[in-house]
């Protein structure tokens, strides 16, 4: 038996061992066909329902005799930043659960601070014509390219972590990113006095002016507007992402500003805590994103004051799961789904999972 029609037969086998049956009378059940009790009928049908199976759906697949393949795009973990550790988790807990229905998931993992390992990945994505395609868009009209590259080709694409709106995706699964800013700038304000300084930094190798960092910092920014609050709002950019070089930003934009606040728009806020320990400067408020190893060690220290959480290894699995839907079950899928923005303090990060 070739590979392909042992993983298909899977799922029978685990209801017929379930039902203590043998996968001919499950066979019968979900085709429907006659020789088969009520009472051991009733029995797989529940068996069916509690393993989440549809079975009109699941013996066409077993039927089919094809194995999809989706392909996921997304930024690859790397010294700087554990983040994308988390929506991989995601992901492969769903191939999991979706593997006994003939589904692969191939990984193409790029480098996030790199537009050209970006383009090479898309380029193989594209080469390989993958069932479906879970994307994170990091680089927006390299991003653009590649999603309409997909429209032609009539490969189902799903977003994760931002969005493209006017790109025509299954759907986008993350974060409403100017509402996360918003809540950033709300939480400051209950710290902050009038006419005092905060500094907005974006770390990041490449930013243009869609970046999705930036829509975190329209959203800080309009807070402090719809509420007329007496806040001087500074911003710097920091292209080199590494520690040496964020140190060497700051240590020179400090030396001609007084902040008192501090505003990290993505995961590496543990880069500016780091310089804030180092500094001697830890009575300084800072808010930064994501559940990371680093960032948590800065919050239990209190140097992180705030860390703006919102589920990274639940997008992952549902990104997959709304391609798996859409393809096996023919489901709509809601083309919008935003993920909570959680407020992680010290005092609660113990009980949080992404």
């Amino acid at each position: 038996m070739k590979k392909a029609e042992e993983r298909e037969l899977v799922g029978v086998k685990e209801i017929a061992r379930r039902a203590n049956v043998s996968i001919a009378t499950v066979d019968r059940v979900l085709h429907n066909r006659p020789g088969v009790s009520v009472k051991t009928k009733n029995l797989i049908n529940s068996i069916i329902e509690e393993l989440d199976y549809q079975p009109n759906i699941f013996a066409r697949r077993l039927a089919s005799k094809k194995v999809l393949e989706l392909a996921v795009l997304m930024p690859h973990v790397s010294s700087e930043t554990e983040y994308w550790d988390a929506p991989l988790k995601g992901i492969l807990s769903a191939e999991a659960e979706i593997r006994a229905y003939g589904i692969t998931i191939k990984q193409y993992l790029f480098d996030q601070n790199n537009r050209k390992s970006f383009t090479k990945q898309a380029r193989l994505v594209l080469d390989s014509h993958p069932s479906g395609v879970l994307l994170a868009p990091m680089f927006i009209e390299e991003s653009k390219k590649f999603t309409q590259d997909c429209d032609k080709m009539q490969i189902p694409y799903v977003f994760i972590n931002s969005d493209l709106p006017e790109q025509k995706s299954l759907c986008y699964i993350g974060p409403d990113l100017y509402h996360s800013g918003y809540l950033g700038a709300h939480l400051m304000q209950y710290l902050m006095r009038d006419k005092e300084t905060v500094l907005i930094v974006n770390i990041s190798k490449e930013m243009d002016n869609h970046h999705h960092l930036l829509r975190k910092e329209e959203g800080f920014r309009a807070y402090y507007q719809d509420h007329n609050k007496e806040i001087s709002i500074l911003k710097l950019d920091i292209r080199d992402t590494d520690y040496l070089s964020v140190k060497k930003e700051l240590t020179k934009f400090l030396a001609k500003h007084e902040v008192q606040a501090f505003f990290v728009s993505n995961s590496r806020v543990f880069s500016v805590a780091r310089y804030l320990d180092e500094a001697g400067l830890n009575d300084k408020l800072l808010i930064g994103f994501d559940f990371l190893d680093e960032n948590i060690g800065y919050l239990k220290k209190s140097t992180i004051d705030f860390l703006i959480c919102q589920k990274p290894q639940e997008q992952g699995y549902r990104g997959i799961m709304a391609l798996y839907n859409h393809l096996v079950h023919n489901a709509s899928i809601e083309n919008v789904y935003f993920m909570p923005i959680d407020i992680i303090t010290k005092e609660n990060y113990a009980f949080y999972r992404n």
